[in-house]
C-alpha cells in the first residue's frame, strides 16, 4: 500500500470557481506582461547566467509554464514525473506557444468545475514520485502563487539586466480589468 501525505493542518478557506477563474486570468495577465518584458530582451539577456533560483531569465519564465503544467495534468488525474521536454532548451516563442496550450486548456477545465469541485481532495504524486492529497482550491491557489513568486524573480532579472519591469500587482490588474 502507498501511503498519502493528507495534510489537515492546512487551513480550510473554501474557494469559489468565480475566484479560481479571476486568479488566473490575473495569472495569465500577469505573465503576459513577463512575455512583453522578454521580448524586449536580446538573445543573450535572456539566456545570460544570473544568480536566482534558476540559471536564466528564459530558464525562469519556463519553469512557470512547466509548473502550471504539471499540476494541470495532476488535476487531470496524471502525475507527470519529469518536466517537459522543452524546458531543457527554453526558446522563448516554444515557451510562449506551450503557455498558450496551458491556459486554453485549463479554461476548458475551469469551465467546467463548480465551487463543490474546488472543496474535491487531489491525489496526486510529485516529481519524486511521492504521493499527496489536498483539495483542489487550495492547489490552485498554490500555483497563482507559485507563478507570482518566480514572476517576482524576473522583476530583479530584469533589473539587473538594466531593464524597467512591468508591473505586475493584483491590484493593478483589477484596476485595469474594469
Amino acid at each position: 500500500m502507498v501511503e498519502v501525505k493528507v495534510y489537515t493542518r492546512v487551513r480550510r478557506v473554501e474557494m469559489t470557481i468565480n475566484e479560481a477563474r479571476e486568479l488566473f486570468d490575473y495569472g495569465s495577465w500577469a505573465t503576459a506582461r513577463m512575455f512583453g518584458a522578454a521580448e524586449a530582451l536580446t538573445e543573450e539577456q535572456l539566456e545570460a547566467p544570473m544568480t536566482s533560483s534558476f540559471p536564466s531569465f528564459s530558464a525562469t519564465l519556463a519553469h512557470i509554464v512547466a509548473a502550471e503544467w504539471i499540476w494541470l495534468r495532476r488535476w487531470l488525474g496524471d502525475s507527470p514525473a519529469t518536466v517537459p521536454d522543452w524546458v531543457a532548451r527554453p526558446a522563448l516563442a516554444q515557451t510562449k506557444t506551450e503557455l498558450a496550450a496551458v491556459e486554453a486548456e485549463r479554461a476548458s477545465f475551469l469551465e467546467r468545475l463548480t465551487d463543490a469541485d474546488l472543496a474535491e481532495a487531489v491525489v496526486y504524486r510529485g516529481l519524486d514520485g511521492q504521493a499527496f492529497s489536498l483539495p483542489l482550491g487550495q492547489l490552485m491557489r498554490h500555483v497563482v502563487n507559485h507563478s507570482t513568486y518566480h514572476r517576482g524573480q524576473l522583476v530583479t532579472l530584469l533589473r539587473q539586466l538594466g531593464h524597467t519591469p512591468p508591473n505586475t500587482d493584483l491590484v493593478r490588474y483589477l484596476r485595469e480589468a474594469k
